[in-house]
């Protein structure tokens, strides 16, 4: 039976040189066969098949091999033996069967021939393919003369290269003396085999250097042709003396030429053959003639063009189609169509093959009285002869061997025995071609070994495959089998593969099958067994991907690039601008996580990837950088379509920068009026390039053009050239005509003058007219010129006026002005409001009424009218209080009445009244004097506590600052607050005016009250103020927190915990009478108190008492251990207790409102008792 093979894939990277010729033939891969154990020769290096020397450098021929023992080497050359040791000029490498050969001074073509290599041990020989060597040349160009050729233009022409034959064949190409390559294109042609073809003539055609070269690669030399001179000419100007001058021999077509149908130059006739070999790239070309010059086209007859396979050059004339096969045989057919017709060429390919493997021969392993089979599939056309040979004699020359049977394409190997090894070549060929092929036989009996490295540990990224090596190696050939963590037998099937080397795949790996794993090898001489390890990874992942940014130049640009990855991997972060390395310049700042580039350039522009790499994956994100900046200046200003009053701008826009124009702004310069000043004239669509501009008379402008995008405005475009409009009369009149009065007796007008721009020509006037409304007057008219108001003197006061503004200029005046509405100037009032009564609300609030004055006596623009009120006194005092303040209330408008709020109760006040137009205030009214009734009054300005004793406490306080009234009495409230907060039974208690102190008695000791104290009068109680104070002679607060000691429950739990000492002393004391040991420790263990914490260890002191809870404060507790009285406790404020300054009572007197003052905070937290050591596990782990 046959040994699974290993196949590798190996990548050969080419060279240069010699090191071309250092090329591996084609091998199979098959089991490898370690080197301790006998084994017969393996060639593994050879030269190529075909290798052409240069005569410059030493010929070697390469031919490695392995085998145990080492296999020794020799040479044939066409056929016979080759003794290196008789040439003093050939070496054979040391170990190796390589042979250089030194040619210097020597005629390299003695060593021209077929070699072949030969390696031999005791178990068999190998050999190599014939190795046909050839010398390189570059022969010179025949000498020939080239005669001058003259074309009429139009006409076809080919200019042939012919260029000598070398080997291997020369690279053609055409150029002219200066070594500058000729243009080709549509008209002109290179072809395969060199020549110049043009489809038709011009006149720039015309030169005296077309010089072919042939460049030979090995020797790296170029052989150039002698120039060609090619004369174009015009026939239709040519006169006949010009004619005359050339003659038949070198002239090419006497008739004149036109345009024609198109015709083939290359190949010739309707049809051609092509044969090209399986695997090859096949080359077809077109090349047609005609006028216009014709379009090349392809297609296959009853096919489709092989798209993936196929490409055209050289102008669709060629068309190239690689890695041949039999499917590419057919007619080709290729059309060349100008508007006068369409020509076509049929191209008939046919595909042959020289030999190809189909399943070529691999090596044998077999062990004693085992069957093996060698095959050598291959295929060809014509079908490939296939011989066998043993140890490179043919086989049926070869001695015989009765295990041996031999079947066409098929060797058969029964019951082999020790000692018949050998290798076995095949040889298959046919006319294009031969492949040849070693295998060996080996027949040994060995145990298993595992060739895998041991512990070797394989990681991959979750979600792909996974694969597990056991390469193994035994005879006969070992079982595999694998198990993971030394137990799990893994068999064929989802998620696992077991392949025939022995190679186990997990198709998707997760992270559950990361692990040990063993692989067995078995056979009946032995087992072996190999661990690795696998390891799979979380996946690299990019979070966050830098995204698109549009930055303005010289500005920053950063690109985040966010990653997760497995932390066991280490990750590499590379940035690449332009699928290229980031510039050397320290503007680009690479951070953990992101790309910063500072002061961007346009040169910054491009897509930027960020690569996560690690050792096993790798994620990628690009992200593309456009840099923008404000456009260039546009540029030509032209203006056509001049007419008086517009203009037609038209310009070319700059460079947008890759930000859209979003419009263009016209700017002019008058420089007539106002040179140097440039003005916003019109904005126009950012697509636009032109603007039809409307202008004013009596201009001399000149334009600009700015363009915006969406950083800025470009720089301003070169001013346009001058364009003057001629004069006109005024198209507007000045704006903003007013006609105020500044005094009695006048009337001031005033308007905007018109600018120069605005004037329209010289000699700039306004005709002011005024005339009194409602009057039927004339206008009186006045010209002024260079100011911008007129006084008329001698008005009625304050009387309205219509007014107008016209402008004049040399050339006409302006349209007729709009009327205004003015006033001539106003005085002061002449008379008070009349009728003024006061109406009183309540104790700060009246109201006032008032006749208003009547407009002759306003003489002016009515203001409003003020209210000036004063406090007097207070009606319960007998003189007017000096320090009042007189008030004044405005009230705008024609009104009557208003109302005066902010009142004080109780009192007496005067009021007058004054009307109010723009030039000042009127005479007074009469005065007025009011009263306001009775008020609650204010709170009384103090209460004191003094004199606490244990059961009593004095009071003292002060009437209200404001009585607003006859004050009636005081009201007192209080009420006592226990330690839970908790509020008491309020007590009321009413005192008389005068009374002002009083002292409370048969009051609890120790115990905090609140009081409440406020003034009445007549019109009821006013707001209160609030104190409170403890009855104990101390001047601190007490604390509130709980006395333990005098708590029931507390004294409870003590008396039980001492029956319960007492209980243990009686039972240990009988233990101990009795003679017994109490196992006091192990008790201890096993009934820990929560609240005792074991002793510590390292110094045998016992751990801190840890009552969390009790360190609460508890109900009803009042005062610390320590005696002292913690004052901030209380406030005096109703809102610390719930009340805010709102606080109300129950008609009844109760106050209404549960007392919640502050809790005091222990600021003592107990330890946490200790928590006994966990277990120790008795066993680790397991292998």
């Amino acid at each position: 039976m046959t040994h699974p093979t290993m196949d590798r894939n190996r990548k050969w990277m080419p060279g240069f040189g010699a090191v071309l010729l250092m090329l591996f033939s084609h091998m199979t891969s098959a089991l490898e066969v370690p080197l301790d154990l006998p084994q017969p020769p393996t060639i593994t290096l050879q030269s190529p098949k075909d290798y052409i020397f240069d005569p410059r450098e030493n010929i070697v021929i390469h031919c490695e091999a392995k085998g145990k023992p080492n296999p020794s080497f020799s040479w044939t050359r066409n056929g016979t033996h080759f003794d290196v040791e008789k040439d003093s000029k050939v070496l054979m490498k040391p170990g190796s069967g390589t042979l250089v050969i030194d040619i210097s001074g020597e005629k390299a073509e003695a060593y021209e021939g077929t070699y072949q290599c030969t390696a031999h041990n005791e178990h068999g020989t190998a050999v190599s393919n014939n190795i046909v060597i050839r010398q390189s040349r570059s022969p010179l160009w025949s000498k020939e003369r080239n005669e001058a050729i003259t074309v009429q233009m139009g006409v076809s022409l080919v200019l042939q290269c012919r260029p000598p034959a070398g080997l291997p064949p020369p690279v053609i190409f055409w150029m002219d003396n200066n070594f500058q390559r000729l243009l080709l294109d549509e008209r002109v042609s290179q072809a395969l085999n060199g020549d110049l073809y043009f489809s038709n003539v011009l006149p720039e055609d015309t030169r005296s250097d077309y010089i072919c070269y042939a460049r030979f690669p090995h020797t790296q030399t170029i052989q150039q042709k002698q120039p060609i001179s090619v004369t174009v000419l015009d026939m239709e100007t040519m006169n006949e003396t010009v004619a005359a001058l050339y003659n038949f021999t070198d002239f090419y077509s006497g008739d004149p030429v036109g345009e024609r149908r198109p015709g083939f130059m290359l190949p010739l006739g309707p049809t051609s053959t092509k044969m090209v070999l399986r695997g090859e790239t096949l080359e077809l070309e077109c090349i047609a003639e005609g006028l216009p010059t014709p379009e090349i086209s392809w297609q296959k007859d009853g096919g489709e063009l092989p798209s993936s396979r196929m490409s055209f050059h050289n102008f669709k004339k060629m068309l190239k189609i690689s890695d041949v096969n039999e499917a590419d045989a057919g007619d080709y057919r290729c059309a060349a169509k100008n508007n006068l017709g369409i020509a076509h060429h049929i191209i008939k390919v046919t595909v042959k093959a020289a030999p190809f493997w189909v399943s070529a021969p691999r090596n044998l392993i077999l062990a004693p009285n085992e069957t093996g089979i060698l095959t050598c599939r291959v295929n060809g056309d014509p079908k490939p002869k296939i011989r066998w040979f043993v140890n490179g004699v043919p086989i049926e020359n070869a001695p015989e061997d009765p295990s041996r049977k031999v079947e066409d394409d098929t060797v058969i190997l029964n019951n082999v025995q020790s000692g018949s090894s050998a290798v076995y070549q095949c040889n298959a060929s046919n006319e294009f071609g031969y492949l040849m092929a070693n295998a060996f036989v080996n027949v040994l009996a060995e145990p298993p070994r595992v060739l895998t490295p041991p512990n070797q540990v394989y990681q991959v990224i979750t979600n792909n495959p996974a694969l597990l090596h056991c390469s193994s190696f035994g005879s006969p050939i070992p079982t595999i089998t694998w198990f993971k963590d030394s137990q799990t037998s893994i068999k064929n099937g989802d998620p696992y593969v077991i392949h025939e080397n022995g190679t186990l795949e997990i198709h998707v790996a997760q992270p559950l099958n990361s692990g040990k794993y063993t692989c067995i090898a078995t056979n009946n001489l032995g087992i072996k067994e190999n661990h690795v390890f696998l390891e799979v990874k979380e996946p690299t992942r990019i979070l966050k991907q830098p995204e698109y940014k549009v930055v303005q130049r010289g500005m920053s640009a950063m690109f985040e690039c966010k990653v997760k990855h497995d932390p066991s991997l280490i990750p590499t972060m590379t940035w690449l601008k332009d699928s290229g390395e980031l510039p050397d310049d320290e503007r680009f700042e690479v951070d953990a996580d992101s790309l910063t580039i500072k002061d961007v350039t346009k040169e910054d522009e491009g897509t930027y990837t960020c690569i996560m790499n690690t050792t096993l994956d790798q994620d990628s994100a690009s992200a593309m950088l456009t840099v923008v900046e404000k456009p260039d200046p546009p540029t030509d200003l032209e203006l056509t379509d001049q007419t008086e009053r517009s203009v037609q701008l038209s310009w070319i826009p700059g460079d947008e920068h890759n930000s859209p124009t979003q419009k263009f702004l016209i700017q002019y310069e008058d420089l007539l009026h106002q040179p140097g000043v440039w003005i916003n004239l019109t904005e126009v669509g950012g697509t636009s390039t032109t603007a039809q501009l409307n202008l004013s008379p009596y201009v001399y402008y000149s334009f600009r053009v700015l363009a915006l995008n969406r950083v800025g405005y470009s720089n301003p475009s070169q001013p346009s050239r001058q364009y003057r409009t001629n004069p006109a009369a005024p198209d507007e009149n000045p704006s903003d005509v007013q006609g105020v009065g500044t005094e009695p007796g006048n009337l001031v007008i005033s308007w905007t003058p018109l600018t120069g721009f605005q004037s329209n020509g010289p000699g700039l006037e306004y005709i002011v007219q005024w005339r009194q409304k409602d009057m039927d007057e004339d206008w009186s008219s006045k010209n002024v010129a260079n100011v911008s108001q007129f006084v008329v003197s001698g008005t009625p006061t304050f009387v309205p006026y219509e007014i107008k503004v016209q402008a004049l200029n040399d050339y006409g005046s302006g349209p007729e002005p709009e009327v205004v509405i003015g006033y001539s100037g106003e005085d002061l009032p002449l008379a008070a409001p009349d009728s003024v009564q006061v109406m009183v609300h309540n104790s700060t609030l009246a109201e006032v009424h008032w006749q208003p004055v009547s407009s002759p006596s306003l003489r002016g623009k009515l203001q409003g009218y003020k209210v000036y009120y004063r406090r007097e006194r207070g009606l319960h005092e007998t003189e007017e209080e000096t320090d009042q303040q007189e008030q004044v209330l405005m009230f705008s408008g024609n009104r009557s009445e208003g109302r005066l709020p902010g009142l004080q109760p109780y009192s007496l006040y005067n009021l007058f009244i004054r009307v109010l137009n723009n030039k000042g205030e009127g005479p007074p009214s009469p005065s007025q004097t009011f009263e306001t009734p009775e008020g609650v009054p204010g709170p009384p300005s103090f209460l004191n506590v003094i004199n606490p004793s244990l059961d009593s406490l004095t009071l003292e306080w002060g009437p209200p600052m404001k009585s607003n009234g006859r004050l009636a009495g005081y009201t007192l409230k209080y009420q006592p607050v226990n330690n839970t907060n908790e509020l008491g039974p309020v007590k009321v208690m009413t005192f008389l005016a005068n009374e002002t102190t009083i002292t409370l008695g048969n009051l609890n000791s120790s115990m905090l009250y609140k009081f409440y104290l406020s003034a009445k009068t007549n019109k009821g109680s006013g707001p209160m103020i609030t104190e409170e104070a403890f009855t104990i002679m101390d001047t601190t607060v007490p604390s509130r927190q709980v006395d333990i000691a005098t708590q029931g429950w507390f004294i409870g739990l003590m008396c039980a915990i001492a029956l319960l000492i007492l209980v243990l002393l009686i039972v240990c004391f009988i233990k101990r009478n009795k003679g017994g040991k109490y196992p006091v420790k192990e008790k201890e263990d096993a009934h820990q108190d929560p609240e005792i914490q074991p002793m510590k260890e390292d110094d045998g002191t016992f751990g801190e008492y840890s009552d969390t809870e009790d360190h609460k404060p508890l109900k009803g507790s009042r005062t610390p251990s320590n005696g002292t009285v913690r004052r901030d406790e209380s406030d005096d404020s109703l809102v610390d207790y719930g009340e805010g300054g709102d606080g109300q009572f129950n008609e009844d007197g109760s106050f209404i409102g549960q007392y919640s003052g502050k809790k005091e905070k222990d600021t003592h937290e107990g330890n946490e008792s200790s928590e006994a050591p966990s277990p120790v596990n008795a066993m680790n782990s397991f292998v």
